[in-house]
Order: C-alpha cells, then sequence, then structure tokens
C-alpha cells in the first residue's frame, strides 16, 4: 500500500505507526511507515538518523518510551486515546487513532502470517504555547478529582516546604508507591533539596548523591540525560535504566527498587525539579502518566515562584560581591534588637573591621582590583566569624555582631583575623569592639566599637602614612 499518498489526505500534523503482535502476545518495535509534509520537520529532531524509508524503526528518529505506550495500547486494543501534555515547552494535544485494513507488510509465509498480526496507529498532534483550559476539562473525572486536590495541597499550606511535603503524600498515594519525593533544581545556584512527605531530607539527598558517586545537582543532571528528550520515565522494570545509567540502576537495586517513576518538572522549558516515585503500582501507569502530564505544571509553577522570591530575599539582604549580609540587613537587625522584637542576648560584641587603603588600591589599580580585596577580606571574615551574623556596612567597613560570647573570644577571635590577615596580601584591617553583658542599648553599643575601631585605623595611618587617602 501506498502509505505516503494515504497520509498526505490526513489534516493535521500526522505520523502513521505499525508493530507486530507475536502468538505470544509480544510487541515487535515500533515502525514508522509515513509522514506528512504537515509533520517532515520530525525527520530532522535527530540528525544523525538515517534516510526516512517506510517501515524503519521508529527509534531511530526519538526514543519516548510514553509515546510508545500509548501507541502499543491504541493499536493493539482497537481504542482511540487522547492526550493533553506540556512539554518541552509547548502543550501537546496528541490524538491516537487505530486504523486497519491497512495490508500485510509482516513478511511472514505460512502458518506464521496467520499468527502475527500486523496492527497501524494514526498519531495526529497540534501544540500552542498556552494552557487550554477546555483541553485540561476533557480529563477523566479521577484524573480530574487528583488534578483538583493536589492543587489544593499545593495552595492551602502557607509555607512552600509543607507545600511541597503535601504534594508528595498526594502523589505517593495516588501512584500506590512506596516512596515518592520532589526533587527541587535550582539551575542557577547549582542546588537541590529533596522534599518527601516528612519533609525536606538531606540526609536522603547526600545518600542518593553519594551512592552514584555524584552532587546531588551532577545527579539532577545525569537524570536529565537519562529523559533522553522525554519529559518522564514510567518504568515497571529497571531495563531502560540500566542501559542509559548504570550507576543509577546499581543504586536502585541496592535499595531494593523495582520500578520507577522520573518526571520531570519544566518551567519555561527549564527543569526546576522532579517527581520521584518508586514500586508504584504499574496497573495504574496510564492513569498515573495522565496525572502527572498536567499536576507538574502546577508544581513547576509553584517550584518558579518560590525560586524568584527566594533570588529576590536573597538580593535585599546578601552583598552581591562579599556575600555577607548587606546593610539593609544590618539595619534591620539592629532595628529588631532596639525595639525588643528579637530576644536580647546575655552577652553581645560588636566588631567593626574597617579595610585599609581601599581607596588605594582603587585609584592606583582599579576597582577590578578592589573588588579582589574585598573578596578576599571578607573570606578571612568568614572563616574567622564563621558562627557568628557578619555584615558589609558601607563601602571598606564591616560590622560582626556576637551573641551569647565572652569577652576572651571575641579577643581570640580578633587577634585570629589580624594573624590571617597579615599573612594575606594587602589585607589589612583597623579593628575596633564593644562588649556588654545583661541590658544594653543597641546603638550605645555600636557607636563604642565603632569609635573604638576609628582609633585603630588612626595608629595604622601613623605607621602606614602613605595609605592615609585623607591627604
Amino acid at each position: 500500500m501506498d502509505f505516503q499518498s494515504w497520509i498526505e489526505g490526513i489534516d493535521g500534523l500526522a505520523s502513521l505507526y505499525s508493530f507486530d503482535i507475536m502468538p505470544d502476545g509480544s510487541f515487535s518495535e515500533i515502525r514508522l511507515m509515513a509522514v506528512n509534509q504537515q509533520n517532515v520537520g520530525m525527520l530532522h529532531m535527530n540528525p544523525e538518523a538515517p534516510e526516512f524509508y517506510p517501515g524503519i524503526p521508529y527509534r531511530n528518529f526519538w526514543m519516548d518510551l510514553n509515546f510508545e505506550s500509548f501507541v502499543y495500547k491504541c493499536a493493539s486494543t482497537k481504542q482511540p486515546l487522547y492526550s493533553y501534555v506540556n512539554a518541552r515547552g509547548v502543550w501537546l494535544k496528541g490524538f491516537y487513532i487505530p486504523i486497519s485494513d491497512m495490508g500485510n507488510t509482516s513478511g511472514d509465509t505460512g502458518d506464521s502470517e496467520e499468527k502475527i498480526r500486523t496492527v497501524y496507529c494514526l498519531y495526529i498532534i497540534t501544540y500552542s504555547d498556552v494552557v487550554e483550559t477546555d483541553s485540561i476539562s476533557q480529563k477523566s473525572s479521577e484524573v480530574a478529582k487528583e488534578i483538583m486536590d493536589l492543587s489544593v495541597k499545593l495552595h492551602e499550606k502557607p509555607d512552600f516546604y509543607q507545600a511541597m511535603a503535601a504534594a508528595a503524600h498526594e502523589i505517593k498515594e495516588f501512584c500506590g508507591a512506596d516512596i515518592c519525593s520532589i526533587y527541587i533544581v535550582d539551575k542557577n545556584d547549582k542546588t537541590c533539596e529533596f522534599i518527601n512527605e516528612n519533609g525536606v531530607n538531606s540526609d536522603i539527598l547526600n545518600a542518593l548523591a553519594e551512592g552514584m558517586n555524584r552532587s546531588p545537582f551532577e545527579m539532577a543532571m545525569e537524570w536529565e540525560k537519562d529523559l533522553a528528550l522525554s519529559d518522564c520515565l514510567l518504568l515497571d522494570d529497571l531495563g531502560v535504566i540500566k542501559e542509559r545509567d548504570p550507576e543509577w540502576y546499581r543504586s536502585l537495586l541496592g535499595n531494593g527498587i523495582n520500578n520507577i517513576i522520573l518526571y520531570a518538572v519544566r518551567y519555561n522549558q527549564l527543569i526546576v525539579g522532579y517527581i520521584w516515585a518508586a514500586n508504584f503500582d504499574t496497573s495504574k501507569m496510564m492513569l498515573i502518566k495522565e496525572t502527572l502530564e498536567l499536576t507538574t505544571f502546577l508544581i513547576a509553577a509553584v517550584i518558579a515562584n518560590h525560586q524568584l522570591v527566594s533570588r529576590l530575599e536573597l538580593k535585599s539582604t546578601i552583598d552581591g560581591l562579599t556575600q555577607v549580609y548587606n546593610r539593609n540587613s544590618m539595619d534591620e537587625r539592629v532595628n529588631r534588637i532596639a525595639s525588643g522584637e528579637d530576644k536580647l542576648p546575655s552577652s553581645i560584641g560588636i566588631i567593626y573591621a574597617d579595610l585599609n587603603g581601599l581607596k588605594t588600591v582603587n585609584d592606583m589599580k582599579g576597582h577590578d582590583a578592589g573588588d579582589k580585596l574585598l573578596f578576599r577580606a571578607a573570606a578571612l571574615l568568614k572563616i574567622t566569624f564563621e558562627d557568628y551574623e557578619i555584615y558589609r556596612a558601607g563601602g571598606d567597613e564591616f560590622v560582626i555582631i556576637c551573641q551569647d560570647i565572652t569577652e576572651d573570644d571575641i579577643r581570640q577571635h580578633i587577634s585570629q583575623l589580624k594573624k590571617m590577615a597579615d599573612n594575606t596580601s594587602n589585607v589589612s584591617f583597623a579593628i575596633g569592639y564593644a562588649y556588654c553583658t545583661g541590658e544594653f542599648d543597641i546603638d550605645s553599643v555600636l557607636q563604642q566599637a565603632d569609635e573604638a575601631m576609628y582609633q585603630d585605623k588612626q595608629e595604622y595611618y601613623k605607621e602606614h602614612p602613605k595609605q592615609d587617602s585623607r591627604r
């Protein structure tokens, strides 16, 4: 039969697939029989694919296990199927239509010809950049209920992590899985978080990564490769994982995992997380896929919003160059102490550390050199005062607030800082501190520390007059 002439009569992005049903009920690989001119671009998705011919194995062009499952089910059961998914940045509407009487192309003769049956599936697809609410409403009542329940879980909790934990629990119950988590990925910071029904669990995150000799972020990047351009893996056995990612396969076996769900959570085509579930109810695979196709869209929006807000909060409190708290954050902290909003500690030490010679470096060597000097100075402060609050109060001025500390400890920390600065090129601090126990006025303590720092700076300029930019 001339498949190409036949499919050109189909309006829309259309392709025709076939496979054989063997005497034992198993299926052959899927073959691509024809693609109409409107959809011919799919033949060029894989630049390494051979030239098309009717009956070429489908996997020469693409490999999407979930798409294959739909084709197998549609053609073998003669049941039309419909999917509406958010994939690779667009909304895909797919129609799977069983086609009969296309002629026998199995190539078998004799008795085997009666037992081997060749079946066909016509796939027609449309896509759009925006979601169509009418298409979502066409989901089954069971899927619609699950999506609604998950949406409620995501928004009834005021805390982001509580909402993610509730969502993980909801997905775990729906999938009939032994374990389920939402694995959050922030590609900007190259960080990941593992959230299951009990909340954030860094121990599990680190154990998973160490089991594969990867960092948590490296693990997320490998999962993206394992998807092989698909949006999900719903596997009733681990054969595909064994082939694509042997390290992950060994880790799964070692933890008693028999089957796996890995669903990419994308926002504007960028992966922001994964739904990860194991030992799920394989009898619900098609229902699970249909449900997760849309729930990932809801979860992606919540994750992306959280990451945006977190970055905005970070910018408002952290100094971009030195990565210590900024002046705005310091003022808010002092105001909370002064107003009584923050409980007064039993003791407090405030240290002013002013970087000597910054203006001279900026004038003589340029601001890039000055920025590097500030970065080195902040690094020494973070090493010395890692357990306390470090603020960049101004251009070359840092303030450290130390709660519940002894005065001897403050002096030891200052001594350590000066020794480290002496061994670091061009870094020198003028340092002053004030220490109080019991009741105190935070503004007065700050002023005392500032005055002490100023006296130390005067001594420095006496010894290094060329560094005094005031001259």
